[in-house]
């Protein structure tokens, strides 16, 4: 391996450290692979409790609010798993290896322009719907909780919205400083 020095013009070998600290980005790999198994484990969570949710309905008449928390499960579920894919595309297209997919039909949008500020702040948002979803659950459940289990939820889901503002202005400031670094 080879580093092209731009001062000099000329190529100059990678020391042996920086190569070994540069390959140990493949040690994530086994990471990424575990996530894809999570998400099979999602999969089936969806279907056994599509499944459930099915044989509720079928089986007795049940309130519109227990068909509401009966969604609002499955819909937990694709946020989570739509979570996973963000930090398993895009964790592993910026952390470890390009995955040139640019010229694939079904590259998702977002997978153009992710690096690892862009995926933080999805990362963020992704859990603020996540919880969202939680405290609505809560909410519609709210004769069967106690107000202090519901009052936990909303002080966990206000930190996670202000942590979410912090990254993404941080990130937007960072973003300036750096541009501005560039121009100069």
């Amino acid at each position: 391996m080879a580093h092209h020095d731009s001062a000099s013009g000329a190529t100059r070998p990678v020391p042996p450290l920086s190569r070994a600290i540069f390959a140990a980005r493949w040690l994530q790999l086994p990471l990424y692979i575990g996530l894809i198994v999570a998400m099979g484990i999602y999969v089936i969570q969806f279907w056994k409790e599509m499944v459930h949710l099915i044989h509720i309905v079928a089986a007795k008449d049940i309130s519109e609010t227990e068909i509401m928390l009966g969604v609002l499960g499955l819909i937990d579920v694709v946020m989570i798993a739509n979570l996973l894919i963000m930090v398993i595309i895009g964790g592993y297209e910026t952390f470890v290896s390009r995955m040139y997919l640019e010229s694939h039909r079904d590259q998702p949008e977002w997978l153009s322009h992710v690096n690892a500020s862009v995926l933080k702040v999805k990362l963020a948002t992704a859990i603020i719907g996540i919880s969202s979803i939680h405290l609505l659950k809560t909410f519609i459940n709210a004769a069967h909780l106690e107000e202090k289990q519901m009052l936990w939820q909303v002080i966990i889901h206000v930190t996670f919205l202000f942590s979410a503002i912090a990254i993404a202005a941080a990130d937007r400031v960072l973003g300036i400083k750096y541009h501005e670094e560039q121009r100069a």
